[in-house]
């Protein structure tokens, strides 16, 4: 018996290929979809998602206690950010917000969301150079170095003036000021104000070597007396070529038991910074800083001096004259002298140079 197909069902071979033919489209597809969300997700994680100004690297400082928020404020007021829902989402899938590390972070243009996201929870910040000099009190250290870190320039202050440092120190309320060192330090951003003064303890005693001590020893000053005076060759002049000749001006006066009678001193004494011309009535103001007052050194420094300064009387130039005056050029410079005669004249030209500039006061 003879089967036969009407002629209306469609062969079995022919409706097989129409469904190869279905799923190599549908496998096509599938793969063009994955191409194009890998590639979505490619850009996202690994394009460059962050702009800087002229391309130059932009310091970010993130506090200590800061969350993802506080993050994403500081980077987006900054403009950093080219797609913002791109970094938040790649920042959650990387849980960044559970690693929000405090620092100084130096973002460079071009960076990917990846990039950018693993810097910052990687605690990998760059440290900040903490410059401070010449300084008066440590009123003025504190502010200082508290706009150059993260530790509050009051913490800095209450440390510094604390009983506990000075009895580690073998300093007083005075002299805390030559516990200093003025230098250029590297510290991390969030260093805490403890940590600061602990590394200044450590250069401190870096800085006073066996050989140094011995320098101070011979001068029958301690470390601090020698800063002390230092600070007075530092507000005398800004010529580092002059500062061992007017140490040994001053090293001659105290070994000879004269008062050293030093202007900055009388500044120092009465608090009026703009004073540039000391007048013989403010010579007589009471205060232990007044060297025309009192015998000896004051109390303590008149300022943080500059290494230049310390070196200066440590290594002091060895010499005969008991006097110094101004240049009458008012170059900044001074004159010296062995007798009080000779320089009498000398201030008398230096008075004479400054009632010209009308300097009275």
């Amino acid at each position: 018996m003879a089967f036969y197909h009407s002629k209306y069902a469609p062969p079995r071979k022919k409706r097989k290929n129409k469904f190869r033919r279905f799923l190599l489209w549908l496998l096509f597809i599938l793969i063009l979809a994955a191409a194009g969300a890998g590639y979505y997700f490619y850009t996202i994680v690994f394009n460059p998602n962050v702009w800087t100004p002229e391309q130059k690297e932009v310091s970010v400082f993130i506090p200590t206690g800061s969350s993802f928020d506080d993050v994403k404020l500081i980077l987006f007021e900054k403009g950093l950010i080219i797609h913002r829902t791109n970094f938040e989402w790649w920042a959650e899938t990387k849980k960044y917000p559970d690693r929000v590390m405090p620092g100084h972070y130096l973002i460079k243009d071009g960076l990917s969301n990846n990039d950018l996201i693993d810097l910052l929870r990687s605690g990998d910040q760059t440290p900040v150079n903490v410059i401070f000099n010449n300084d008066r009190n440590v009123y003025e250290l504190a502010g200082k170095v508290g706009m150059q870190i993260e530790a509050d320039s009051a913490d800095i202050l209450r440390i510094i003036q604390s009983v506990s440092l000075m009895n580690r120190t073998g300093l007083d309320s005075a002299n805390i000021k030559t516990l200093f060192i003025p230098n250029t330090y590297e510290f991390y951003w969030n260093t805490t104000a403890g940590s600061f003064v602990d590394k200044m303890v450590e250069e401190h005693q870096k800085f006073w070597t066996d050989d140094r001590i011995k320098k101070a020893e011979h001068l029958k000053m301690t470390p601090a007396e020698v800063v002390t005076l230092a600070s007075i060759v530092e507000k005398e002049t800004n010529k580092n070529d002059e500062k061992a000749a007017l140490a040994g001006v001053y090293i001659n006066r105290i070994n000879s038991g004269w008062r050293l009678q030093a202007d900055p001193t009388v500044v120092y004494a009465i608090g009026d910074f703009n004073i540039r011309r000391v007048l013989n009535k403010q010579k007589k103001f009471e205060s232990p800083y007044n060297t025309y007052m009192h015998l000896g050194l004051p109390p303590g420094p008149i300022c943080i001096p500059f290494i230049s300064s310390v070196y200066a009387v440590l290594n002091y130039e060895d010499h005969n004259y008991m006097f110094f005056c101004a240049k009458d050029d008012l170059s900044g410079y001074h004159v010296f002298a062995r007798t009080n005669a000779e320089h009498r004249r000398n201030a008398k030209k230096y008075q004479e140079a400054l009632n010209e500039m009308r300097i009275y006061k």
